[in-house]
């Protein structure tokens, strides 16, 4: 499988389905509203989110709805419900920690269902037959939210491939229902450092930042992973609001 192959499906990506836009007015509407995703500041941590109404009122946090965005062309049904996703594929580690709230209480939301998916190093996807990797499951998986609300996932720093900047793809289900589809997104300056290392540094070059791309530029700003370094690796954090 080649990249120019894999170039083929940026613009299915680009595409906004009739649900992906249903949503997304939602997302405007309750904005409107004041209904806002949660957003921590890098040290502060999933249980601290878990103080809801109060931890608002005392400004250490803000509501604020997390922006929808397109599934793209690689999602699979029946990813598997485990938290190390890496399935041998060789990359700098990333520890994903997602915390679920719900936008309309500030409140953590247990037993959610984070579902992620993303590129290896090399842009590759798992499970398509457009990239030979149909029988495969790497770098996918499915976390339940404890208490706190919080799924964490351990995988590798996301590659880039034509059209796209760098970025991982996630779903929300609540009691079987998608209450969430979007993308989460990394600082181009942290990624410009982790793509001089092995094996990043095989494919220079790249040639999207988050600026010159079409889907970041609709609210990826606010999907943007906060991360610290940890070791060799990388803890990346995020908190979604999502409507109940």
């Amino acid at each position: 499988m080649t990249n120019n192959d894999h170039s083929q499906n940026p613009s299915d990506e680009a595409r906004v389905t009739r649900r992906t836009s249903i949503l997304s007015l939602g997302g405007l509407a309750a904005t409107a509203l004041g209904a806002t995703a949660l957003k921590l500041d890098a040290t502060e941590t999933a249980e601290a989110a878990g103080s809801g109404p109060a931890a608002v009122a005392s400004g250490l946090v803000r509501c604020v709805l997390s922006p929808e965005a397109t599934e793209g062309p690689y999602y699979l049904d029946g990813d598997k419900v485990r938290r190390d996703i890496r399935e041998g594929r060789p990359g700098v580690l990333l520890t994903l920690r997602t915390t679920v709230l719900n936008v309309s209480s500030c409140k953590p939301i247990k037993g959610a269902a984070v579902d992620i998916w993303h590129c290896g190093a090399d842009g590759v996807y798992s499970g398509t037959a457009v990239q030979n990797t149909e029988s495969e499951r790497f770098l996918r998986g499915i976390q339940k939210t404890d208490k706190n609300g919080l799924a964490t996932f351990t995988t590798v720093y996301p590659g880039w491939y034509s059209g796209r900047t760098v970025h991982i793809h996630v779903r929300v289900a609540l009691g079987g229902s998608v209450v969430h589809t979007g993308q989460l997104y990394f600082n181009d300056s942290l990624t410009d450092q982790v793509y001089k290392r092995a094996p990043y540094n095989k494919r220079p070059s790249r040639e999207i930042r988050n600026a010159e791309d079409s889907i970041y530029r609709n609210g990826g700003s606010r999907s943007q992973l906060k991360l610290a370094k940890k070791g060799a690796g990388y803890v990346g954090t995020i908190v979604m609001g999502v409507q109940r």
